[in-house]
């Protein structure tokens, strides 16, 4: 099996669209349980939904692919399967490290399926002289100061940094100076890396900060839906009101500087 050093994914040489290439891997997980069920052909419409993307944008992404499926039968999922991992450099060997070995750097290292996905982890670092020689996940820890001969002897073009946000850049250039070209970024924190070099930062918090926005906003919608539903009291003058609620006035009191209360006040 061929190793990370020899091949480089023909994605932008082809012309796919980065976006294309995000979605490649949804549709890939897609097909391969269709796979695991011995399911020989599959729709657009079919792969589209377990992708969680709408059909159009299916046809399009796999059109860069040269693949456009066949009108009444759909898509071939086994060949599918192989094209999509072709293109994303699936079909060899991809050696990684992980550096920083504390409990997010060895949960990533139990993760059982990068080895099922073509990545073998290589490696495990981290600064930490006490957890030199200590097996995480069967794999014994070595030293950051090993790390150059560690990326060289393994042929390792794939870096993943699970570091403390203040050492993470330091991290990064040393991986860079010794051959990795691609790196997989947990800490919180932008890193600055040369041309030539592929930064992808997954950062848990932020991704959570924007659930608590759409958990937010959703609790202002049944909010203002309750308002909207609440009965008129009795005896209530509906002139007044109807009047109220087309001119946005009260009387004169709490009024905005146009002389109106704003539908929605700001947060």
């Amino acid at each position: 099996m061929a190793t990370g050093r020899t091949h480089r994914p023909a994605t932008r040489s082809r012309g796919i669209p980065e976006a294309t290439v995000a979605r490649l891997p949804l549709y890939l997980r897609a097909l391969t349980a269709l796979s695991e069920r011995s399911v020989p052909t599959v729709s657009s419409e079919e792969l589209a939904a377990a992708a969680g993307v709408n059909s159009a944008k299916l046809r399009k992404d796999f059109s860069y692919l040269g693949s456009y499926g066949t009108r009444g039968v759909g898509y071939d999922v086994e060949y599918l399967v192989y094209q999509i991992s072709r293109e994303l450099g699936l079909t060899q060997d991809w050696p990684v490290v992980i550096v920083g070995i504390g409990n997010l750097g060895a949960a990533l290292a139990n993760y059982g399926g990068f080895a099922s996905r073509g990545f073998r982890v290589a490696a495990l670092i981290d600064a930490d002289p006490a957890m030199a020689g200590k097996p995480v996940a069967g794999i014994p820890v070595q030293h950051t100061d090993e790390l150059e001969k560690i990326i060289t002897d393994n042929g390792v073009s794939i870096g993943v940094i699970a570091t403390p946000a203040g050492a993470a850049q330091q991290v990064c250039d040393r991986l860079v100076a010794a051959g990795v070209t691609s790196i997989l970024n947990f800490a919180p924190t932008v890193l600055t890396v040369p041309d030539g070099v592929d930064v992808r930062k997954v950062d848990l918090s932020i991704e959570l900060q924007i659930l608590a926005f759409h958990e937010q906003r959703k609790a202002g919608e049944e909010a203002a839906a309750l308002d909207g539903a609440v009965p008129a009291p009795a005896g209530r003058d509906d002139s007044r009101t109807d009047r109220t609620e087309r001119t946005g006035r009260t009387g004169g009191t709490d009024q905005g500087p146009d002389g109106d209360v704003p539908a929605v006040m700001p947060a």
